[in-house]
C-alpha cells in the first residue's frame, strides 16, 4: 500500500532535475517542466494511480467513446481580416540593443494607487514626468514617492519588470 505522506516528503527533498527524472520513470516520457510543485503533484497522482490500478475498463471505454465522437478541428483557423484603419492604429515600438524596449511609448499615462493616493506618471520623450518634474527613470520616480529604492517597473506593476514575464 502506498504511503502518500512518506512519498510527498521524499519528493519534497528532491531537486527539480531529480523530480523530472522520477517523472520520466513513472510516465515513460520526459518533461520540460521545472515547476517543483506541479511535478510533485503529477508524480504523486501517478503513484496513486499505479497503486490503485488506474481507471476501470468501463471508464477507459467511455473515454474512448467520447474521444471518437468529439468534434476535432482538421484545418487551421483562418487569419482574421484587418480593418481598413488598422495601419493608422498600429503602434511602432522602439528597439534597442537588447530587444524591444520595456518603456511605454511617450504620452502613456502610468497610474498606481499608493497609500490612498492615485499616482500618475506621464511618459515623455526624455524620461518620466511626475508632479511637474522630469525623471530619467521609473526607479527615480518610485524612490521620490517612497523614499527607498525600488525597481520602477515593479513599483508601477508594469509587465516584464526586471526581465520577468
Amino acid at each position: 500500500m502506498l504511503n502518500v505522506t512518506k512519498e510527498v516528503a521524499a519528493l519534497e527533498r528532491m531537486t527539480a532535475g531529480q523530480l523530472r527524472e522520477r517523472y520520466a520513470e513513472l510516465f515513460r516520457e520526459s518533461t520540460h517542466a521545472r515547476n517543483r510543485r506541479w511535478l510533485i503533484r503529477r508524480i504523486v497522482w501517478r503513484l496513486q494511480s499505479l497503486d490503485q490500478g488506474g481507471l476501470s475498463e468501463q471508464a477507459r471505454q467511455r473515454a474512448s467513446e467520447l474521444a471518437q465522437t468529439s468534434d476535432l478541428r482538421v484545418t487551421a483557423p483562418r487569419s482574421p481580416k484587418l480593418s481598413p484603419d488598422a495601419p493608422a492604429r498600429t503602434k511602432v515600438v522602439a528597439y534597442h540593443a537588447k530587444g524591444v524596449s520595456r518603456v511605454p511609448l511617450p504620452g502613456t499615462l502610468i497610474t498606481r494607487h499608493y497609500k490612498g493616493q492615485l499616482l500618475q506618471v506621464k511618459v515623455v520623450a526624455d524620461g518620466f514626468e511626475f508632479e511637474g518634474e522630469i525623471y530619467k527613470s521609473l526607479s527615480a520616480v518610485a524612490k521620490r514617492i517612497t523614499g527607498s529604492h525600488w525597481n520602477g517597473f515593479k513599483f508601477f506593476n508594469l509587465p516584464n519588470a526586471g526581465g520577468e514575464r
